[in-house]
């Protein structure tokens, strides 16, 4: 059996059938942790990009295992509170508590032809402000039950600490929006777990390689909207971080090493805010 930081914890983790969310999971898995993976695995109507699927989800089990730590699978999409409180706390059931959750689902549906921008508004802060809501809220109460504190860490963006790069199109502002606005929640929920112990910090990636912006629709809206790409550039000389970037950066603020680390908004981001 592996030991690590986080020997003998839970994990909860949205969005974990690829990219970002597949790389906490492993990462965290790593130090001895047990997952409970969460992704909708099927496409949402205003996202011009494709989804994760059940296969991508199969495949995160498959690289958590490998490294000999139990995982609870479940599709559920994080804009749908009953489906996602049922998944989270089926998979709780089954893994026998919770002491980390990361709220890591979101889309980013940017396009050079958006043909409904009150939609795209709409599905992106409902999936990437809402969707976090839903899933903190059904699993803080076994995490209170507990008695043992725990650590939660939302994936905010750049884009949740600064404006560059908006167009105007709903996508954008939804994007913006919604990543400014689980910093709100964050510090709120800093301050109504803490008699608990339970910690509560933002991380904040620039442009991160996974399928969320290496795609083609990313790509022709770039093209089609220069001024955007040119504001959203880092200091460091990196046009994108890798999700391990990331997850290093979480699997330090779940730790005992971050203990009186709560409230915080972590950039993570080759120097974009500093630019």
């Amino acid at each position: 059996m592996p030991t690590g930081t986080l020997e003998g914890k839970v994990a909860v983790i949205t969005g974990a059938a690829r990219g970002q969310g597949r790389s906490h999971a492993v990462r965290l898995a790593g130090e001895g942790a047990d997952i409970v993976a969460i992704d909708i695995c099927r496409q949402i109507d205003t996202v011009p990009y494709p989804l994760a699927t059940p296969d991508d989800l199969a495949e995160t089990a498959t690289e958590v295992e490998k490294l000999d730590r139990r995982i609870v699978t479940r599709e559920a999409d994080v804009r749908d509170v009953a489906a996602v409180t049922d998944a989270i706390r089926a998979g709780i059931a089954e893994l026998g508590r919770v002491d980390i959750v990361l709220p890591n689902a979101g889309i980013a549906p940017h396009s050079a032809d958006e043909s409904d921008p009150v939609a795209a508004f709409h599905d992106t802060v409902m999936t990437n402000l809402e969707g976090v809501r839903h899933t903190v809220q059904a699993a803080v109460p076994r995490m209170i039950e507990q008695g043992e504190g725990g650590a939660i860490v939302v994936t905010s963006s750049t884009q949740g600490l600064s404006g560059r790069g908006g167009n105007g199109s709903g996508a954008m502002e939804g994007y913006v929006a919604a990543k400014h606005g689980v910093v709100g929640l964050m510090r709120s929920w800093a301050n109504w777990l803490a008699p608990h112990h339970i910690r509560v910090n933002t991380v904040h990636p620039t442009g991160v390689n996974t399928p969320m912006i290496d795609n083609d629709a990313m790509q022709a809206f770039l093209a089609q909207s220069p001024e955007v790409g040119a504001a959203l550039t880092n200091l460091l000389d990196v046009e994108a971080i890798e999700p391990i970037d990331i997850s290093n950066a979480i699997a330090w603020l779940v730790s005992d090493q971050a203990r009186y680390v709560t409230g915080v908004t972590l950039p993570v981001d080759a120097g974009f805010m500093a630019k």
